[in-house]
């Protein structure tokens, strides 16, 4: 064959196949669905469930070539044409929705955020932020997963009125979808996702699908059954692990190839059930990161978690109770993702997390080792606490166990905005699932002890400052100097005054600091100055007499 008739059969070849994609519609209209007859059936009973009101059952009995429309019997074949089906609309319905999802009606209606539960029409579009995804669901029970950053418009939904047979098409316009489809219950069942690079036909598969961007292509990576993938340029049919590249509308979609195998989960150093979830595997040749998800382990469409990680050990602080599926796969430098490791595990809410009471959310602590309290959670016969920098706690900087409802941290920490959070745990050593986490401020400005005016009477001098909270005692140290290296007097008592005898005269220099009933000490006060008339001034009356406090 020369070059010229060559290139001439590929051109013919390619506008036939190009004609059959689009001629696809019509040949499935002039074919047949077949019905089994059951006991009781007759033609005008099929016919007004089946059949569009234009069509008559006489048309049924005279294709099926029936003489007597009296006597159907059961288990006979009838057949109906797909062109004559009632057609209804089958808007899909949200499963669930993690984070941020924005609805774009076809109406015109302003956008709006998605609600689980509501229903999705034709022409309608979503959009799903940061951190966030949606699950959809479909009339055959097929189910879409939309991640993050992605956009989807529903094109088509539609189905043949009691067939069972659904006409589902989906536009991919950014970002990634997962399906998950029903197998296809008759000749005019269609899934069909288009991409800006390629369209993803199936009838009934698990695969995952990439609009692609500007740095990577757009891909179809099939982990269950078999995809059609294709645009004018080509086709190509992909085998379950096999994934297949598409870099733009104007050429035909790569040559499959292999998807990157699943991450081993070292089992030393993972351990679920537990908040925080520790995870650690093995690296991946060719891997450029990984994608780490948690799923519902009965609806592994629902996503609750999801982080993508260059690292082989990632730490999941949050996650609600129940069965629950943990899926990891590595992700070349193309963005194709490659087979999941999976592992079901159980995260059990109880004992719940306790109430906490101090300190409060916002509340700024003049300390380096503040101390926290709670309440004892029912079933709970000890505690965790953890504080973070972040709010995530994804690398938590204190971890802490104690048996009772109070704690100090036994590590210093500098000022700055903190998160802490607390769980309990059972006799067993399960523990429940964290409370809600609270921010905390510390600081290293010194407690303002709010020292009043010293009382000079009867010999003795009597200072008296802010009371602190209960159970905390109080260091008072009175100073000549103000270097406090030998202090006049250097005391603790229980009650926020204390009483002297009265110096002769000058400057005294006063400061105080206050102590926890577990011992644990603040910084002490800045000192304040308190200025002694002379003792002859005020001797001589017997009476009180308030001093000159200077700042």
């Amino acid at each position: 064959m020369t070059v010229g008739r060559s290139s001439s059969f590929i051109k013919y070849f390619l506008r036939t196949l190009l004609c059959a994609l689009c001629l696809w519609p019509a040949l499935a209209g002039a074919q047949d669905w077949n019905y089994r007859v059951r006991p009781g059936d007759t033609l005008w009973d099929l016919g007004a469930a089946y059949l569009k009101p234009s069509i008559g059952w006489q048309q049924l009995q005279q294709h099926n070539r029936i003489d007597n429309p009296y006597r159907l019997p059961p288990g006979e074949l009838l057949r109906f044409p797909i062109g004559w089906l009632r057609v209804e609309p089958a808007p899909a319905r949200v499963l669930a929705v993690r984070g941020q999802v924005e609805l774009s009606a076809a109406d015109g209606s302003s956008s709006r955020a998605v609600r689980a539960g509501e229903q999705l029409h034709i022409g309608d579009a979503i959009q799903t932020k940061a951190d966030s995804s949606i699950t959809l669901e479909f009339a055959d029970a097929s189910r879409l997963q939309l991640r993050e950053y992605s956009r989807l418009r529903l094109d088509q939904l539609s189905r043949y009125g009691r067939t069972g047979m659904v006409d589902t098409r989906l536009r991919l316009q950014q970002g990634r979808a997962s399906n998950r489809v029903t197998p296809a219950r008759g000749p005019a069942s269609r899934y069909i996702i288009d991409a800006p690079t390629a369209t993803s036909s199936v009838r009934g598969t698990v695969f995952r699908v990439s609009a692609g961007d500007d740095a990577h292509a757009g891909a179809t990576e099939v982990l269950e059954g078999k995809v059609q993938v294709g645009n004018p340029h080509g086709q190509r049919l992909v085998h379950p692990g096999q994934a297949s590249r598409s870099a733009g509308s104007g050429t035909a979609p790569e040559a499959v190839s292999g998807l990157l195998p699943a991450p081993r989960l070292r089992a030393d150093a993972t351990r679920l059930g537990a908040l925080p979830a520790q995870l650690a595997w093995e690296p991946v040749t060719g891997a450029d990161h990984y994608r780490v998800e948690v799923v519902q382990a009965a609806t592994p469409e629902i996503l609750l978690f999801a982080a993508d990680t260059a690292d082989t050990r990632l730490l999941i602080g949050e996650l609600p109770p129940g069965t629950l599926r943990l899926l990891l796969r590595a992700v070349d430098a193309q963005g194709v993702e490659g087979l999941d490791a999976s592992e079901d595990f159980v995260l059990d809410d109880q004992p719940p997390p306790p109430l906490t009471i101090s300190p409060l959310q916002g509340q700024a602590v003049n300390s380096d080792r503040p101390r926290f309290h709670w309440s004892q959670a029912p079933g709970a016969s000890s505690s965790v606490l953890q504080v973070a920098d972040e709010p995530q706690f994804l690398q938590p900087l204190r971890e802490q166990s104690t048996g009772g409802t109070d704690l100090r941290l036994g590590q210093p920490l500098p000022p700055g905005q903190y998160y802490w959070r607390v769980a309990s745990r059972d006799d067993q050593g399960h523990q429940g699932r964290y409370g809600q986490a609270l921010t905390l401020q510390l600081t290293d400005e010194p407690v303002d002890p709010a020292l009043q005016p010293p009382e000079a009477t009867d010999g003795e001098l009597t200072l008296r400052w802010q009371a602190g909270s209960d159970g905390q005692r109080y260091r008072v140290q009175v100073d000549r100097r103000g270097d406090f290296s030998a202090p006049l007097l250097d005391t603790t008592v229980d009650q926020p005054q204390v009483s002297f005898k009265r110096p002769w005269r000058g400057t005294l220099h006063i400061r105080v600091q206050y102590i926890d009933d577990d011992g644990h000490a603040g910084p002490f006060s800045p000192a304040q100055q308190v200025k002694l008339p002379c003792r002859l001034c005020y001797g001589a009356s017997g009476g009180a007499l308030l001093l000159w406090l200077l700042l």
